[in-house]
């Protein structure tokens, strides 16, 4: 089968569900929802200086309020693709604006300073669809889905391309900023050299990676099956299944605190992987 036509399937598969809200309070983070569908998780966060959960959706940025119910950041509904928390109240994200609002249809890289109450444009608006991003060693690490590219930058503007791959996630090293890894339809990809090129890809085949620590690389299959591995994706020890079956996001915010979003949740786990508690509600709505 076509590379492109697979790694576009598995997309599918992962990202086809729904956020529903259900409540109708609010308050100081956002604006309340009541009976709203938001469509499609595509990125999963802590906020360092509060511990608050952020998730990135096809129809803006949520985070539970005080009942745990789902409430809107700020205003914006726009479309967040990429999305990673880089510090407290700091987010970049990339995406699509909403229906009507004009603009470029592709954000390129936006910023947050504020928790994700306002966004500000730095670099490749109407050029770049950013569908995964990294923030380590003081670098942005970043998928551009638009060109096919791995691409990295420094202060967020100015970008070195890499690697042109066919990618759904991408996860760096926190150790080595090299070190890069991406999935694939053949299963992870390696770069030793900074996203410049990469290696054949070997199984197992993961739909998302997040790497806190050294001894910590999580990966989930497109099964939703959780996997962790100690010597940088050399081997994988399977941990379990998160409920809910196939995946949306994952983001490990260290060893033991891992953050996953499937059909018909987003889960958190305290201990490592293997057991989970549900943080928020997700609905499938049948397409991305």
């Amino acid at each position: 089968m076509n590379q492109r036509l697979t790694a576009t399937a598995a997309t599918a598969v992962a990202l086809a569900f729904a956020l529903t809200a259900c409540s109708g309070s609010t308050d100081d983070t956002g604006t309340a929802t009541s009976g709203v569908t938001v469509s499609h998780i595509h990125g999963l966060g802590l906020d360092p200086s509060d511990q608050r959960l952020y998730v990135a959706t096809h129809e803006g940025v949520y985070t539970p309020d005080a009942q745990g119910r789902p409430t809107l950041v700020g205003d914006s509904k726009d479309d967040f693709m990429g999305f990673t928390v880089t510090g407290a109240k700091t987010f970049y994200a990339s995406g699509h604006p909403t229906a009507g609002e004009g603009g470029p249809g592709n954000k390129g890289l936006i910023r947050s300073t504020d928790a994700g109450k306002s966004w500000q444009s730095l670099s490749l608006s109407g050029e770049s669809d950013f569908h995964a991003l990294d923030h380590v060693h003081d670098t942005v690490y970043g998928y551009d889905a638009t060109n096919g590219l791995l691409r990295t930058s420094k202060d967020g503007s100015s970008w070195t391309d890499g690697a042109a791959i066919e990618a759904l996630d991408i996860t760096v090293s926190p150790q080595d900023r090299g070190l890069v890894l991406a999935t694939t339809a053949g299963g992870v990809a390696r770069s030793t050299d900074g996203g410049r090129t990469f290696a054949a890809a070997e199984q197992p085949v993961m739909a998302f990676l997040s790497w806190p620590t050294e001894q910590a690389l999580y990966g989930i299959d497109t099964s939703g099956g959780l996997s962790r591995s100690t010597d940088g994706g050399s081997t994988w020890q399977e941990l379990g299944a998160v409920p809910g079956g196939g995946p949306q996001a994952l983001t490990a915010v260290d060893a033991k605190r891992v953050l996953a979003a499937t059909q018909n949740g987003v889960y958190e786990s305290k201990d490592g992987g293997r057991s989970f508690t549900k943080r928020l509600d997700v609905e499938a709505d049948g397409g991305h």
